[in-house]
């Protein structure tokens, strides 16, 4: 895409008056285009800051934070104060300290689910696509299968067996979602690999393996940014609801999930325990979504190229 910039001048001559236009071309790539829609998506951006800021709570707060969710303090059930943003428990653990340590340790299964899970299902999805055939069929009847399977069930009972750690949680939550991007990503390799820039490697002697990752893998980027940020929403939802019947991550390590289950006994008296994780869970999901919105707005092939 080419941008052009017009630039007048208003020159002076004996005869008459006479008007000179100057035009200066400059290329503009499609991810700056990207960008440049990204940018107008005014709830995407907006969300976009809320999930930076969420990450920095997480992982930068408890740096600059006087409590750690694992030290005591003497004021026990105290409600939300200056001294306490979040209130404390029973116990005297500070909650805010406590929640920023549960909001990092779901961002973190979420972030393996999103990474992971993309992965593999673009070099699932690629292989299938551009090999065809047999393996074709065997790869997506390996998908539908994997599909059958109830995620969270699988989730929790392989999850209990291996201790409940984060990172066994993390890789069984993306194996069994990484079907759903190998399915999107065969439909757009089987659409390209037939395009002429395709059959123009084979004749000049790619292998295949560089084709699938060189040429059709990147060509597929803005699907797999779009369905990374579903997986790590998915994946904020799919802790909790783990954590949720005791399946998730164990104490006395502890996440939003944790923190939804242990405090809903004390809705009704202590009410600050339940309701700023839930707040958390609310703000990741939907900051995720509306982000994942706006990829697919900005990144869609579909959209009307314009003239800036």
């Amino acid at each position: 895409m080419l941008e052009v910039n017009e630039q007048t001048a208003q020159t002076e001559a004996p005869e008459k008056g006479r008007i000179e236009r100057e035009f200066t071309v400059k290329e503009r790539s499609q991810w700056r285009m990207a960008l440049r829609r990204f940018m107008r998506h005014r709830v995407a951006v907006a969300s976009l800051v809320v999930f930076i800021l969420l990450v920095l709570f997480a992982f930068v707060g408890p740096m600059l934070w006087q409590y750690t969710y694992l030290k005591y303090t003497n004021d026990l059930s105290q409600p939300p104060t200056l001294k306490h943003p979040f209130g404390t428990d029973s116990t005297g653990f500070d909650q805010f300290a406590v929640v920023m340590r549960g909001t990092a340790q779901s961002l973190k299964v979420a972030f393996i689910i999103g990474f992971v899970g993309t992965a593999t299902g673009a070099l699932w999805g690629v292989i299938a696509g551009y090999v065809g055939g047999g393996l074709d069929s065997g790869l997506m009847r390996l998908a539908d299968l994997v599909l059958t399977i109830p995620a969270l069930a699988l989730a929790a009972a392989l999850g209990r067996s291996g201790g409940g750690t984060l990172l066994m949680i993390g890789l069984i939550l993306a194996a069994v979602s990484a079907p759903y991007v190998a399915r999107v990503v065969r439909g757009v390799v089987l659409s390209l690999r037939e395009r002429e820039f395709i059959e123009a490697s084979r004749a000049l002697g790619a292998s295949h393996w560089r084709i699938m990752l060189r040429h059709l893998l990147p060509n597929t980027i803005p699907v797999l940014l779009v369905n990374a940020t579903l997986l790590i929403a998915q994946g904020i939802l799919a802790e909790t609801a783990l954590s949720y019947v005791g399946f998730g991550i164990q104490p006395p390590d502890t996440s939003l999930g944790v923190l939804i289950t242990t405090a809903q006994g004390a809705v009704d008296s202590r009410p600050w325990l339940f309701y700023f994780p839930g707040i958390f869970i609310i703000l990741i999901a939907l900051s995720v979504n509306f982000i994942g919105d706006g990829l697919r707005d900005a990144l869609d092939p579909r959209q009307t190229r314009e003239r800036r």
